[in-house]
């Protein structure tokens, strides 16, 4: 049974929240403070982090804690823990560290007990940093605590201290041509909160970088870009994939409902299967609801702008397998075309769907 999350916390607790950020914010460093921070290169750099939290559909308790590492500048997944957690605060704007790090503290931990050798140099949070309500968002929280490097990577502008999505703001978008083209998030306090970021050539939507902790914000920005084979930096992506596969899995095993893991419209990617299999890839349940042995054929106009997103996640993560030079098959009642031309999004990566090579996921 699909579990809710308590409501709006008291006021009281809101003020102690708040109280705790003031004194965290105190301790933020935003400066480099590695020698490789300051390489033009990276040199010495040998592993990045990335965390993420994903949720199940109807649940707001039940949630998947996970943390990899990845090697640098291979960008090979070297460590990776996932676990169910259930969370016991509600989502609350400008508080989401209080809902999430106590978990992410807990991997980054449990890694160093275990594994000391692979701890991660720095970490890539899906969330912000210093571009928050108070200057201390998700990254910083966790950097604090952990003491790690720290940087927040978020998907959309966090419309803070007069930065707004404005006419204004879409112009400069359309300046940024190439991958790694950025341009200065300035609040109407005259501070730099972040930078807007073309991650890749074909993307089309930046990424909003920001200070977490102890690094720099041009340091940032280069190492976010460096990190990124898609719009998403790999560390955050892998992080992400994992955990929604996780759950699946999990659910699956315990003969739960085939709930579809959701947070901020992510896409939750298709389990890959070998070459030559005939396997259908495992996406989400969601794929089955739009099947042709349901009677919903694609020229039917009931949900079409819906089908029309799911078949574009599902392409980019048939295009995504392909690259790896797996050969999974469509479900039934998927329109033939899916396979034809890889997405727009994924050009500035290797589509070749005879090609051997790895792509990171």
């Amino acid at each position: 049974m699909a579990r809710k999350a308590a409501g709006r916390p008291p006021e009281e607790t809101l003020s102690l929240w708040k109280r705790e950020q003031a004194l965290l914010k105190t301790l933020v460093v935003d400066r480099d403070t590695e020698a490789w921070q300051r390489d033009p290169a990276f040199s010495g750099l040998q592993r990045v982090g990335g965390v993420d939290v994903s949720f199940v559909k109807g649940d707001s308790v039940s949630a998947c804690a996970s943390l990899v590492v990845l090697s640098y500048p291979e960008l090979e997944v070297m460590y990776e823990d996932c676990r169910m957690v259930s969370l016991t605060a509600p989502y609350v704007s400008g508080f989401l560290a209080f809902r999430e790090v106590p978990f992410l503290v807990d991997a980054v931990q449990q890694l160093r007990e275990k594994e000391p050798r692979l701890m991660p140099q720095v970490l890539f949070v899906d969330g912000n940093g210093v571009l928050h309500h108070r200057g201390f968002g998700v990254a910083c929280h966790l950097g604090v605590v952990t003491d790690l490097p720290c940087i927040g990577v978020a998907k959309k502008l966090l419309q803070v201290d007069g930065l707004e999505n404005n006419a204004l703001h879409k112009e400069k978008i359309r300046l940024l041509k190439a991958g790694g083209d950025s341009f200065p998030l300035m609040g109407g306090s005259g501070t730099v909160l972040g930078m807007a970021l073309k991650s890749h050539d074909h993307s089309t939507k930046p990424l909003y970088v920001s200070v977490g902790h102890k690094m720099s914000l041009e340091a940032a920005v280069r190492l976010t870009h460096g990190c990124c084979k898609f719009r998403i930096p790999e560390p955050v992506r892998q992080a992400d994939i994992r955990s929604r596969d996780y759950i699946r899995r999990t659910l699956g095993v315990q003969g739960a409902p085939a709930l579809r893991p959701e947070r901020s419209k992510k896409a939750q990617r298709p389990k890959a299967c070998p070459q030559g299999a005939s396997e259908e890839p495992a996406g989400s349940p969601s794929l089955r609801a739009f099947s042709a042995k349901d009677g919903n054929e694609p020229h039917q106009k009931k949900w079409p702008k819906l089908q029309q997103r799911i078949w574009g996640r599902e392409k980019e993560a048939l295009w995504e397998l392909r690259s790896q030079g797996r050969h999974p098959r469509l479900p039934e009642g998927y329109p033939a075309s899916l396979g034809h031309h890889p997405p727009r999004n994924m050009l500035a990566a290797p589509c070749d769907p005879d090609s051997s090579r790895r792509s990171g996921s």
